[in-house]
């Protein structure tokens, strides 16, 4: 929510502007319509031989759990380049032969996670800043007690399966909401 319009500072309101279908926050002194819109997150799964580089996260959310790198894609850039920039970033990783794998649409948080394939160009990785360490995990050994979120269980178990049979297709899915209980 917008309380303050970003172009002239003036206070907002919340109305249903003029053929649009729903409430937005509106500048009354300016007009401006501020739309809030989902955010896309671009990641990867990067593999080296039967392994997954994993990162252990040094931020909150979920402080200390592991995850595959992904973070939020920046103005100005590809969903590919994010997904690079992303896994620099974690673990100072470069990639090689980085392709789609998987969509998935999280509604409940406004989120689009765009997931990629990817195969490790070199072994010499390290924790970046947002990463506590990082490291490579087979099947049997990923930590899956402690995955950061349901998008990166889903995706990783999804990869295992797909290997499996030797044929990744692309994967479009939603995440739900879980409950908590």
């Amino acid at each position: 929510m917008a309380k303050f319009c970003a172009n002239c500072g003036a206070p907002t309101r919340q109305t249903v502007p003029e053929g649009d279908d729903r409430q937005r926050d509106v500048c009354d002194a300016c007009g401006t319509v501020h739309y809030e819109n989902p955010k896309i997150v671009v990641g990867t799964v990067p593999e080296w031989e039967d392994k997954i580089l994993l990162c252990k996260r040094a931020i909150e959310p979920r402080y200390g759990k592991w995850t595959l790198p992904a973070g939020f894609m920046e103005s100005g850039e590809t969903v590919e380049d994010g997904a690079r920039r992303e896994t620099w970033e974690e673990a100072c990783a470069r990639l090689d032969d980085v392709r789609p794998y998987a969509l998935y649409n999280i509604a409940y948080i406004a989120q689009v996670y765009m997931m990629f394939r990817a195969r490790l160009a070199r072994l010499d990785f390290k924790p970046g800043e947002e990463s506590l360490s990082v490291a490579l995990f087979s099947e049997d050994e990923i930590p899956w007690e402690q995955i950061a979120f349901p998008v990166v269980e889903k995706t990783l178990r999804r990869f295992f399966a797909d290997r499996k049979k030797g044929d990744y297709p692309f994967f479009m899915g939603n995440i739900e909401r879980t409950p908590i209980i």
